[in-house]
């Protein structure tokens, strides 16, 4: 039947009529100006882009700054990255003009001030360590962060930290098997066993995913290995991913006193949920190890487990105490600079590629979910409540976005 003239018009008027609505459309590709400054933080040697990487970054359209020397702790040289297609700059002044500074370390007092209003900064954020007057710092240059230790994938992992776990799971084994050896004036044992020799007893501390690598490199020498860790279903899992039966314990038991005392490595590989790390060893379990005996305290960045934990460094990196070898290094993975700064970069390359054809970081970030929770934004628009939180930031001046989008 043919509807009388009119007919849409008077829908439309009454408000019965579908309206358009607006839709969000992403931006054009955009060309991204990167900096990779040089880490003057004690010790650091990773960097977070490798010579392939920015060669595939400027074949994409984007443009690369490095200082000078900022790959050399990784066995980068200037040479490879101007050869891929980087601007060598010889000042971090001039290096702080690029649009996206990625680094390892949080940015420095010297670094805030180079930083280019509104500019984005990608590194890590390691909040025990950090201050209120800090974070008001970056507030005033107004600028853009993703905190790569809480950044998401899709599957809700967290792929730095887990990639830089990996490495830090690999290398304890090896650093406990130098502080056993006569060469170290240690016990003077192998790590492991061999035919007719009881084999090392070794104990981790959590079962994330260093003590998953570790627990693979223990097994695989032949040591006999015990794991505790506060909640069941993450022993659980690390029994499924290890394809062991190997022994699997809580922390809150007596088992966990006699197990430190028989053991010949002792390694604290807890994750802290929400600031230090809980202090699960006390100073009188490590007065009754065995003399010799070693601790590796792979959380010491976040407090560390033991009691009796002080940070060392690569150049000096154990201490006696109670005639207990104590290792602990705050940032192991960059004692294997090149492997490390090659899994960052997988990582950061992928991303910066894909916010280059989304438009922008601010675009990425939107469009990306798994992002948010990164994200330490002063530009008056966006600022994770955490940081807003623990610091007691002016909630006036900083105009929060809900807690639940974090």
């Amino acid at each position: 039947m043919a509807q009388p003239s009119g007919f849409k018009e008077v829908l439309a008027q009454s408000g019965l009529m579908t309206q358009e609505a607006l839709v969000w459309t992403k931006q054009n590709a955009k060309s991204l100006f990167i900096g990779l400054p040089r880490e003057v933080s004690m010790q650091e040697h990773r960097i977070s882009l490798t010579p392939d990487a920015v060669a595939l970054l400027i074949r994409n359209g984007h443009r690369v700054l490095i200082e000078t020397g900022a790959g050399n702790g990784a066995k980068f040289t200037d040479n490879q990255y101007s050869e891929a297609g980087a601007q060598i700059v010889y000042s971090t002044e001039e290096l702080f003009k690029a649009d996206v500074i990625v680094k390892i370390q949080p940015l420095t007092d010297d670094e805030i001030e180079y930083l280019q209003h509104g500019a984005t900064v990608v590194s890590s954020l390691n909040m025990s360590k950090l201050t209120k007057e800090y974070f008001e710092k970056l507030n005033r240059k107004k600028i853009t962060g993703l905190c790569y230790e809480y950044i998401e994938d899709n599957a809700g992992g967290i792929p730095i930290i887990r990639a830089m776990s990996e490495i830090a799971g690999s290398t304890v084994m090896l650093i406990a098997a130098e502080c056993l050896s006569s060469a170290n004036n240690g016990m003077g044992v192998i790590l492991g066993g061999i035919t007719g020799v009881p084999p090392t007893k070794v104990v981790i501390l959590g079962a994330g995913t260093v003590s998953e690598y570790a627990a693979r490199i223990a097994i695989g020498l032949g040591a006999d290995l015990k794991v505790f860790d506060k909640d069941i279903f993450k022993l659980q899992r690390l029994k499924y991913s290890v394809g062991q039966n190997i022994y699997t314990c809580i922390i809150d038991s007596n088992v966990l006193t006699q197990a430190i005392r028989d053991a010949d490595v002792v390694i604290g590989a807890l994750r802290a949920e929400d600031g230090f790390t809980p202090c699960i060893v006390t100073e009188e379990m490590v007065s009754m190890m065995k003399p010799d005996s070693v601790i590796i305290d792979v959380c010491i960045d976040r407090g560390g487990c033991f009691e009796t934990s002080e940070i060392t460094t690569h150049d000096k990196p154990i201490f006696r105490k109670y005639g207990v070898i104590h290792y602990c290094v705050p940032n192991i993975p960059s004692r294997v600079a090149h492997t490390a700064s090659q899994a960052l970069s997988n990582i950061f390359t992928s991303f910066l590629l894909k916010t280059g054809k989304t438009g922008g970081i601010e675009e990425a970030i939107f469009a990306n979910k798994a992002f948010m929770k990164g994200v330490y934004s002063f530009k008056g628009s966006l600022t994770n409540a955490n940081i807003a939180k623990k610091f007691g930031l002016n909630y006036k001046d900083l105009s929060l976005l809900s807690a639940a989008r974090f």
